[in-house]
């Protein structure tokens, strides 16, 4: 073992705590270990950049825009009303009708705001119809996700697995190339959720947050999550003036799915309460992308689209999913040949269009993209380099293929070293981000794949279905935190709920990925 291995790997646990800590934001954090493997001469200032300008990258950062757009037309609002029930509803009725819908939105949408649009009116929904909400609030997100592994776009995760596929002069997958065996988790996923998921939630707890049905004109609720960064942490409101800082009044505020009773101005606040804020559309607007917490809400400064643009940026999604997919087809190359109509192509005229025709805000564009995503991807191509320059993955790749021939023997071999992969990267992604799990896990598959002779295409699909798999912990995935914050679930509600979908997902890939991408010596 030689330096530079013994330096990536130390770089690597540092990132990792770094990232569980939530010292900084990801994208820093992730740029720190870039700088950290420069300075030690294992990545190159070209290879540190490479990753700024990945297609991959540039593609995600065009589906915000996209999403922005979609999200503007009021088509999303419409639907989820059409959705729910207006009588004689159920648990395992409404979850039926709500559960499909959602992931095969969250298919070709950013997650995000679809939960962040649809958690609120499904909590005052139920309310009205005397149902639990917390029923629904953790399916939504587990649905968005299991939609996301279903297409090249379902979520950045897909996107960056798929730049570094080409990084590696090899040809990127198709749209719906995920969707082969995501499809089929998908549908597992969605059975369980609806038919068995409510015996493991909990009911409404007594102490949810409340909130007032005769406000001030002008005046809305707001309820955010609190995160490392918050200023105020471990410090009471007494001592911590919110409103001073933010233009808010604090109204309740929530731990671990408790509401604090009594004199709970004077307890000291902590990472991951939620807090319910009585203010105006200025908060939103100032504190949307506030590193401080995480807002379940999206700001309302833009006016309504009209019909005519409401359905024009639909024909415009439709547009761009329908090339991207017939453009990677065999006679589309022919007809074409010095014009790649892939993902990149498409997401980028869809979202000029956008841009031109004002179906989101041009002026505002760049309050619409999540930075520190983009940061963060990028970085993610620099630190796989830098694993596979310093031979770190390699090393990892015998550990696996040594562990695999131990457990699986001759015969299933190729089973167990997708069931130790998927492991390790579900991991990653349950404590960090999924985008650093992908990325971590990456140069793993490459060298496991190069080591025994193989495609390595199958190990491709199980870390880009095991990076996006989150559903045990409330921090692996920002929608999981979201309902959180919305529905006053404890950690273990995620854990009741989320383990056995973590379950399922890891044995349809570990069986299905090797018939469907055969594990054979590549010619």
């Amino acid at each position: 073992m030689n330096f530079e291995v013994i330096f990536v790997a130390l770089c690597l646990i540092f990132m990792i705590w770094a990232l569980i800590a939530d010292k900084l934001k990801p994208g820093l954090i992730l740029f720190s270990c870039v700088v950290m493997m420069l300075c030690a001469g294992i990545l190159t200032p070209k290879e540190c950049l490479e990753g700024f300008s990945n297609k991959g990258m540039i593609t995600v950062a065009m589906l915000f825009l996209v999403s922005e757009g979609v999200r503007r037309s009021g088509i999303l609002e419409q639907l989820i009303i059409n959705l729910l029930p207006k009588k004689n509803a159920s648990i395992t009725k409404t979850n039926a009708r709500l559960l499909p819908a959602i992931s095969f939105l969250s298919a070709f949408l950013n997650n995000t705001p679809v939960v962040v649009i649809f958690a609120p009116i499904i909590k005052n929904w139920a309310r009205k119809m005397g149902l639990p909400h917390t029923k629904f609030l953790i399916p939504l997100s587990y649905a968005t996700a299991l939609g996301g592994i279903c297409t090249l776009i379902g979520t950045s995760t897909n996107l960056v697995v798929d730049g570094l596929i080409m990084e590696s002069g090899r040809r990127g997958m198709s749209m719906f190339e995920l969707g082969k065996v995501g499809i089929i988790i998908c549908i597992a996923g969605l059975v369980y959720l609806i038919y068995y998921s409510h015996y493991l939630l909990p009911d409404n707890r007594e102490s949810e947050h409340t909130d007032e049905e005769d406000k001030a004109a002008g005046i809305q609720t707001v309820e955010v999550v609190l995160r490392s960064r918050f200023p105020g942490l471990g410090k009471s409101l007494r001592e911590f003036d919110f409103y001073r800082h933010y233009g808010a009044h604090v109204h309740s505020v929530q731990r671990a799915g408790s509401q604090l009773n009594g004199d709970w101005t004077s307890i000291p606040l902590q990472n991951h309460d939620t807090l319910l804020l009585e203010t105006d559309d200025k908060f939103l607007q100032t504190y949307r992308e506030s590193t401080a917490f995480l807002i379940s809400s999206y700001d309302t400064d833009n006016k309504p689209l009209n019909q005519k643009k409401r359905y024009f940026s639909l024909l415009l999604l439709a547009f761009m999913i329908v090339g991207a997919t017939v453009g990677e087809l065999p006679f589309m190359r022919e007809l074409i040949p010095n014009v790649r109509l892939d993902m990149f192509f498409f997401v980028c005229v869809t979202t000029i269009v956008m841009a031109w025709t004002k179906i989101f805000n041009p002026r505002k564009y760049s309050k619409y993209i999540r930075w520190d995503v983009l940061v963060t991807i990028a970085c993610a191509f620099a630190i796989s380099k830098g694993m596979q320059n310093s031979g770190f993955a390699d090393l990892i790749a015998e550990l696996i293929i040594a562990c695999a021939d131990v457990i699986g023997q001759t015969h299933h071999g190729p089973y167990a070293m997708l069931a130790i992969l998927f492991l390790i990267t579900n991991l990653f992604t349950e404590l960090i981000t999924n985008n650093a799990a992908a990325a971590l896990s990456f140069p793993l598959a490459l060298a496991i794949a190069e080591k025994l002779g193989v495609d390595p295409m199958p190990f491709f699909i199980c870390i880009c279905i095991a990076a996006s798999a989150a559903f045990s912990t409330p921090i692996g995935y920002q929608t999981n935190l979201l309902v959180q914050g919305i529905g006053g679930y404890r950690f273990t509600d995620y854990v009741k709920v989320g383990l056995p979908l973590n379950i399922i997902t890891f044995i349809i890939c570990t069986f299905v990925i090797p018939l469907i991408w055969p594990i054979v010596p590549v010619n």
